[in-house]
């Protein structure tokens, strides 16, 4: 394919698919697959309920800004960032100008279903975990959808149905940033 976006980065809820399918779409593409949550507890040799069990949220958010800030400048690579990553105005920024970004739409019910039991899921840990889902995409559904230059449902669909979805779509085309994908 020409004009073959240079970084393709997937944001969306917690449990849409981010890690499953940028790692088909890696070795489809042939290039380096990197998961900024699976990094950031690389760097602190610790899983991610520790350290929000030790510096909160806020902490975990710091350090995975600095992840995604490091990270987005590489070349060539497929990157799965976390649920919330799209929270910080300075991520968004980033990924947006740096790569494709990616959007896996995921209702809150499909996000429980495929979650619900996961006890890595800091954010899940409450009395009403489809409540607290639906909360968290009332704000960054926006969020995700500002800075995506494709939206990808996911509700439904196999893994090989996305990838397959996004190899369709990742052709030349312009972002509705005004930008050309890098190749």
């Amino acid at each position: 394919m020409t004009n073959m976006p240079g970084n393709l980065f997937l944001v969306g809820p917690m449990g849409s698919g981010k890690t499953t399918i940028g790692r088909h779409l890696a070795r489809l593409l042939k290039r380096d697959f990197i998961d900024s949550d699976r990094e950031v507890e690389r760097r602190t040799g610790v899983g991610i309920p520790l350290i929000f069990e030790l510096e909160g949220e806020a902490g975990f958010r710091s350090r995975e800004c600095g992840v995604i800030d490091e990270l987005s400048q590489l070349q060539n690579i497929v990157l799965a960032t976390g649920g919330g990553a799209i929270l910080d105005a300075a991520n968004r920024c980033h990924l947006a100008a740096r790569g494709t970004v990616i959007y896996l739409e995921t209702s809150a019910a499909q996000t429980l279903a495929r979650t619900g039991k996961d006890r890595n899921r800091p954010l899940l840990q409450t009395d009403d975990p489809k409540r607290r889902l639906e909360e968290l995409l009332a704000v960054r559904d926006p969020l995700y959808r500002e800075i995506a230059d494709i939206v990808i449902p996911t509700d439904g669909r196999t893994a090989r149905d996305v990838v397959n979805h996004i190899m369709r779509r990742i052709k030349p085309h312009r972002s509705k940033h005004g930008r050309t994908p890098r190749r």
